[in-house]
């Protein structure tokens, strides 16, 4: 059974003739509540899309982690480094590795890429594009053949396909008598990936590991062995305890999270201070609901008079506008809450939609490596901002009630 302040409280929210100002300023309250959590709610779904979607496909490409020895240790084999790891639980795989710098260059095209050098066998097992090529595979990689896999963007930036020879440039090059002369050297190409990465289709070059230790002058040596950990998105934890105390000193381990920490650092701080800033379009509304509550209690001051002569308490009163502003409020955020996840959950046929329609692209892939808007709507996300909303909508009712409560009947009647 609704008690008689629950009762008196959303009767008060209802609009009459007199009081018709009060009621509209009460519905913009409303309004600003669910246009902030509803806000909230889109931003935190798109930045936390962001987050996932990129982290995917940075380990669809990546190295979940890499070991290798410090310089002066490069007599040791890479077999060395892969006896640390085996046995380990989380170490799904590993693969050697040898990467430099490099200059790509044909028909009067030249692009600056990294080598990598890999074991086709074995990079399989470390990394998810191998089996989905756009032309050729790892295996046509033969040792001594000095064939090369392009990244797609950047076998057309050169204007090559599969079977053309490119000229790879080292940046060590040989001493003549007439001084310092590039190392040259030509590869066909055999095979051009996609990953749908800017970065690593404009820069990626695979060729076979022991025709890049022959490119470096390297031996037997590598630059470090790949890993692929059963739990990438805990890579930082799972690394730990791989390299014994006693090799700290020869043998360094890093994870994926070591290249992409600045991105993923900026993101995060990005993602709270816009987390901060819409919160104050909450905190706004939640002002506007003082006011008129404030308002409502200075037009029923008659009322609340009467009232306290029929022997309500000052405590009951109190309740009365603190219902009212507490309904206000959470009106304001279901209504916000059920936009915000229905605009969050459909965000990016919304988006497409309008790229269509205007023929633009708001989403850039040269900079965030992806061409569309993902969402991801985490439910404590949303938990949270509807708990932050429903106590700021709670507080603005507590200096209004107060003030209701301390109202004189004798005082307030006196001109009645």
């Amino acid at each position: 059974m609704i008690s008689l302040e629950t009762w008196i409280g959303l009767r008060y929210l209802r609009a009459k003739k007199r009081n018709g100002f009060m009621s509209f300023i009460t519905l913009i309250s409303i309004i600003g509540i669910a246009l902030g959590v509803m806000a909230l709610i889109v931003v935190l779904s798109v930045m936390n899309g962001f987050q996932k979607e990129i982290r995917h496909q940075l380990l669809s490409v990546a190295p979940h982690a890499e070991l290798g020895f410090y310089e002066g240790n490069f007599d040791q084999r890479w077999q060395d480094l892969q006896k640390l790891v085996q046995n380990k639980p989380q170490v799904l795989a590993s693969a050697p590795y040898v990467a430099d710098q490099a200059l790509l260059a044909h028909s009067g095209e030249v692009r600056g890429v990294q080598i990598r050098g890999i074991d086709p066998v074995l990079e399989n097992k470390v990394v998810d594009y191998g089996h989905d090529l756009v032309q050729g595979r790892f295996t046509d990689l033969k040792a001594g053949h000095f064939d090369i896999i392009l990244g797609k963007d950047l076998a057309d930036a050169l204007g090559v396909g599969v079977g053309d020879k490119v000229t790879v440039i080292t940046p060590d090059g040989n001493v003549t008598p007439a001084g310092m002369v590039p190392r040259l050297k030509q590869f066909t190409v055999v095979g051009l990936v996609k990953t749908r990465i800017y970065e690593v289709d404009n820069s990626l070059a695979l060729t076979h590991i022991r025709d890049a230790q022959v490119l470096y002058r390297m031996g037997e040596a590598v630059s470090g062995l790949r890993l692929k950990l059963s739990d990438p998105q805990n890579a930082p934890s799972q690394i730990q305890g791989i390299v014994p105390l006693q090799l700290k000193n020869q043998v360094w381990i890093r994870d994926w999270t070591y290249q992409n920490r600045s991105y993923f650092q900026a993101v995060e701080m990005e993602k709270r201070m816009m987390f901060i800033i819409l919160l104050l379009i909450i905190a706004v509304a939640a002002f506007n609901l003082v006011s008129s509550l404030v308002m409502a209690v200075t037009e029923k001051q008659a009322d609340i008079a009467i009232l306290r002569t029929l022997g309500l308490t000052p405590a009951g009163v109190m309740r009365i506008f603190m219902i009212q502003g507490a309904v206000a409020g959470f009106l304001g955020t279901l209504i916000g809450v059920i936009l915000g996840v229905l605009l969050a959950s459909n965000i990016g046929h919304i988006v497409g939609f309008f790229e269509q329609l205007t023929g633009t692209h708001i989403i850039d892939p040269q900079i965030y490596f992806i061409n569309y808007l993902p969402s991801d709507v985490e439910l404590s996300d949303v938990g949270m901002i509807a708990l932050i909303s429903l106590s700021l909508a709670f507080l603005a009712t507590l200096y209004p009630s107060w003030r209701a409560a301390k109202t004189q009947p004798a005082e307030a009647l006196r001109y009645e």
